[in-house]
């Protein structure tokens, strides 16, 4: 009898503790900018990784009963435009979230592809658009305050947050209730920002293809497309990263304060790039100085 009980106790825990919910179509009637795929276009999912993406998602994860302070974050892990780093980049933040008390939601975007997009160029911050005018629209469902609904991205999910960041002037997607999919926030990790030099060739040629030109590089370059209107910023980097440059970082951050947008950057002399929730090389944690910057910013709360 005490086995059967300390087993019930303890899946009681569990379920207080990580409530994950299912999976929601980010597009019910229909995925727009979309053309039929090929049969041989189908998602590949090893829960870690996945590709093809064809029917992009949003999964809701929710702070234990009674923790919930209102704030909620989209997130958008990385892969190069290529793959979705769904375990590293996504549910592990979205827990890490959790226990701050933050509701978090994790989004399966579609991955740039001629083969099931009219135009790929647009397609990733399509379904960015929409995830935070999905949040938004079920705030009070999920007991969010609607002025206190951030962003956070990985690598080439930094791309695309931070081009969610700063292309929200011109809407995508259907929004007959002209609901706002500008973020208050934003939390960008090691991202892919410019298209330029400096930037993530891999994730650029995903996106834009071999030979764009030179308005569409320019356009995607984030850094030249931040204005007074930008939201907050906070910035993490890896000096070393040998994958994305930390420059990218530095350029946004700098592009930023020109514009006197508020922002808070910290690079690690080491980590390289990838390392998600914890850097191994630094026993800093980045999850608890953004929680004390949302705070000093008033986007959440202080903690009891």
């Amino acid at each position: 009898m005490k086995i059967i009980l300390c087993t019930l106790i303890f899946m009681s825990s569990v379920i207080l503790t990580n409530a994950q919910e299912k999976a929601i179509p980010l597009y019910p009637d229909g995925v727009p900018n979309s053309k039929q795929a090929p049969k041989t276009y189908v998602e590949k999912n090893d829960k870690e990784w996945i590709t093809l993406v064809s029917k992009p998602t949003i999964t809701p994860f929710l702070p234990a009963k009674g923790t919930a302070n209102g704030t909620a974050i989209v997130i958008f892990p990385g892969g190069s435009y290529a793959g979705i780093s769904m375990e590293n980049e996504g549910s592990s933040i979205a827990r890490a979230f959790n226990k701050i008390g933050i509701t978090a939601f994790v989004v399966k975007y579609r991955l740039p592809s001629d083969s099931i997009m009219v135009n790929k160029t647009i397609g990733p911050l399509q379904d960015a658009q929409q995830a935070v005018l999905m949040v938004r629209k079920n705030a009070a469902k999920w007991n969010i305050k609607t002025d206190k609904i951030g962003i956070i991205g990985f690598s080439a999910g930094g791309h695309l947050a931070s081009t969610e960041g700063t292309h929200f002037d011109k809407v995508l997607v259907d929004n007959k209730d002209n609901i706002s999919v500008r973020p208050d926030f934003m939390v960008l990790l090691y991202p892919v920002i410019s298209f330029g030099p400096m930037g993530h060739a891999i994730s650029r040629e995903n996106l834009v293809g071999k030979t764009p030109t030179d308005d569409l590089l320019s356009l995607y370059s984030n850094e030249k497309q931040i204005t007074a209107n930008t939201p907050p910023t906070f910035l993490v980097h890896a000096e070393d990263d040998d994958v994305v440059p930390v420059q990218n970082s530095l350029m946004f951050y700098d592009s930023l304060l020109k514009a006197k947008v508020k922002a808070e950057m910290h690079i690690f002399e080491e980590g390289g790039h990838g390392f998600g929730l914890n850097n191994p090389k630094n026993k800093g944690k980045w999850i608890d100085w953004v929680k004390n910057w949302m705070e000093e910013n008033k986007f959440c709360p202080p903690a009891p």
